[in-house]
């Protein structure tokens, strides 16, 4: 995303933890535009007024995510391409200033993005990335029942879940929701703004090698058919497709570049 001066960061129709955007960042854009349009069906738009090449992944015309190359230096200092996710806050800076002292380390200080909104991006304590944005305070309304190709579930890996949700809280006022025990894999703690859950967290187990992340799912129509579309297409499937409780069906993919994501196909009723 582009930057500039300051502007004013409170946005009173923000709404405060909700999942907002996604950003791929990338070694090779044009590969992933063709890798995600045939896994997910995702259209394209190229933003060529950016001052950096940026592009858009739309559904029905609208966008709903970013792509961009991995910016050199982040490259050059080990960052794999990976997707970014972005939670809003109605004040930025005053949520910038709260997970500072909450522990997080910042990577971008709040910036504005002409006539879109203003952003951050941290690591949480156990080094998880994220980024939070205030929307432009004209920005049209978010509403709707979530379609094929949209954002549908949040899930953080995490070096202490119960840290990690308890900073996540105090940011963004998530609550607890359900919780799954897993055995020997610990607690999937579920959260949500409400009683309607938005997403999980769990530790990561002893061995797996995995760094702290979250990890987007996407909506599909089938997630057993868009795994053998990741497969085709040059991709990986680290886990799946498999059932979770409830009947909904999930596969945990990588693209050919090692971005991670998600898919998730809901149980047909």
């Amino acid at each position: 995303m582009t930057t500039s001066a300051q502007a004013p960061a409170r946005n009173a129709s923000a709404v405060r933890g909700r999942f907002d955007w996604h950003e791929l960042m990338t070694t090779d854009p044009e590969a992933a535009k063709r890798f995600y349009s045939a896994v997910i069906g995702w259209g394209i738009q190229d933003l060529p007024d950016m001052n950096h090449q940026y592009s858009m992944w739309t559904v029905d015309g609208a966008g709903l995510a970013g792509l961009m190359q991995l910016p050199g230096e982040a490259a050059r200092q080990g960052a794999p391409p990976h997707w970014l996710t972005y939670i809003e806050s109605e004040d930025i800076d005053a949520t910038f200033n709260q997970a500072t002292q909450l522990g997080a380390r910042t990577y971008v200080p709040p910036k504005d993005i002409p006539g879109v909104g203003r952003f951050t991006v941290l690591a949480d304590p156990q080094g998880a990335e994220f980024a939070v944005f205030t929307p432009a305070a004209d920005s049209p309304a978010k509403s709707g029942e979530p379609r094929f190709g949209d954002f549908t579930w949040h899930e953080l890996m995490t070096s202490n879940e119960r840290d990690a949700f308890d900073f996540y809280a105090q940011l963004f006022g998530w609550q607890k929701t359900s919780a799954m025990d897993m055995g020997e894999m610990g607690t999937y703690q579920m959260f949500g703004l409400s009683e309607a859950p938005m997403g999980g967290i769990y530790t990561i187990p002893p061995g797996m090698g995995a760094p702290p992340m979250w990890l987007p799912y996407v909506q599909v129509e089938s997630a057993d058919a868009a795994a053998e579309r990741v497969k085709q297409h040059g991709g990986s499937i680290k886990n799946g497709p498999m059932e979770v409780p409830g009947g909904d069906r999930i596969a945990i993919c990588a693209d050919p570049q090692g971005a991670t994501f998600a898919v998730h196909s809901r149980q047909r009723k």
